[in-house]
């Protein structure tokens, strides 16, 4: 059994050690005032003991404690009564020697002495356990709360690294398209798309972004996904925000706004649009993107693409109240989606 002193340790034993001297302090004042100093002094030297040597029994003596060696685990409890008995004892006598400890109780014999000073012990043995169990549990929890968030952190961050090259391969595409056509809209496409990508390189590093830029970068998305489509397309993007300087995570709504473009008008040969309302009032956020589409409804369940499978989970992550709803309903698919942005996580 090796001795090696965990610092953190042995302050949370210190700190047990100084609890209950501070408890036998009142103890005393309450009991014996008269004597109050002197038992202060000896209240002082005695836990000052009894503080070591429950570090020892229960960080080293508990963890070296096997029942496949058996007999010596049996030596060790044995000696380590005798520590808090028989130790204790010598440990007074010692306080007495060096006047430091006084004598206030006349033991009838030494056997009585002993079983007096190991009852106090295993008052301590069990204060020092209870108190030992409830940190350790209390540090137990924080530490499994934080690998939940670590965890939750890592796989939001995964999720984003997949949601923006998804953005940018669908938005390539486009540019592809018109560059194949040679169409002169080709450059501007280019400049536009410089611009979302200085945005996400630049301003969704960080957790949270006001809701006017994320309105800024749904508008810049918008005016280059529209160089693909003639007049025939109709775009309706309104707001009703109280303060568009509130908080929300970035990019966080562009996957409703890509999915009406990529599987919505795209496929639509009459009559294209796609309306988008966003509306934020007394922290309750309600963004709904509604967008034609070339195909009336099938029997079988949405099948949700990459875009919106990582939106969904991406709000379990962030939210505690939150709910979206998809809905394809004759030749419109309607995208709902409400947060109650102070349920942030």
């Amino acid at each position: 059994m090796k001795f090696k002193a965990d610092q953190k340790r042995v302050q949370l034993f210190l700190w047990i050690g100084l609890a209950y001297l501070l408890i036998w302090m009142f103890n005393e004042l309450a009991t014996n005032p008269d004597t109050f100093g002197v038992r202060v002094i000896n209240n002082v030297w005695r836990i000052a003991y009894i503080t070591v040597v429950n570090y020892i029994f229960f960080e080293h003596v508990i963890p070296a404690l096997s029942l496949r060696k058996l007999f010596r685990s049996f030596l060790l409890l044995i000696a380590s009564m005798l520590v808090f008995s028989w130790g204790t004892y010598g440990w007074r006598e010692l306080g007495i020697q060096l006047h430091i400890y006084t004598s206030l109780i006349e033991f009838k014999s030494l056997n009585h002495a002993v079983s007096t000073q190991m009852e106090a012990a295993m008052t301590s043995i069990l204060f020092f356990a209870v108190v030992r169990h409830f940190y350790d549990h209390f540090k137990l929890r924080q530490t499994t709360q934080q690998l939940r968030i670590e965890k939750q952190q890592a796989e939001l961050n995964y999720l984003k690294s997949q949601t923006n090259p998804h953005f940018l391969f669908n938005t390539l595409n486009n540019i592809y398209s018109l560059s194949k056509d040679k169409s002169d809209l080709a450059p501007e496409s280019v400049l536009r798309l410089s611009k979302i990508l200085r945005f996400m390189l630049y301003e969704t590093t960080g957790a949270y972004i006001a809701i006017e830029q994320e309105i800024k970068i749904i508008d810049d998305y918008i005016e280059l996904e529209k160089l693909r489509y003639d007049e025939s397309l109709r775009i309706r993007f309104s707001t009703d925000i109280e303060d568009k300087k509130q908080a929300l995570p970035p990019l966080l709504l562009m996957p409703l706004v890509e999915n009406a473009f990529k599987h919505g008008v795209s496929e639509t040969r009459e009559q294209p649009f796609i309306d988008i309302h966003l509306a934020v009032s007394k922290r309750q956020l309600l963004f709904e993107v509604k967008n034609s589409v070339g195909e009336m409804p099938k029997q079988e369940p949405i099948r949700e693409n990459i875009g919106l499978s990582n939106l969904r989970r991406q709000l379990e992550l962030l939210y505690k109240d939150h709910h979206l709803s998809l809905r394809h309903e004759g030749f419109v698919f309607t995208a709902e989606l409400k947060i109650n942005l102070a349920s942030h996580v």
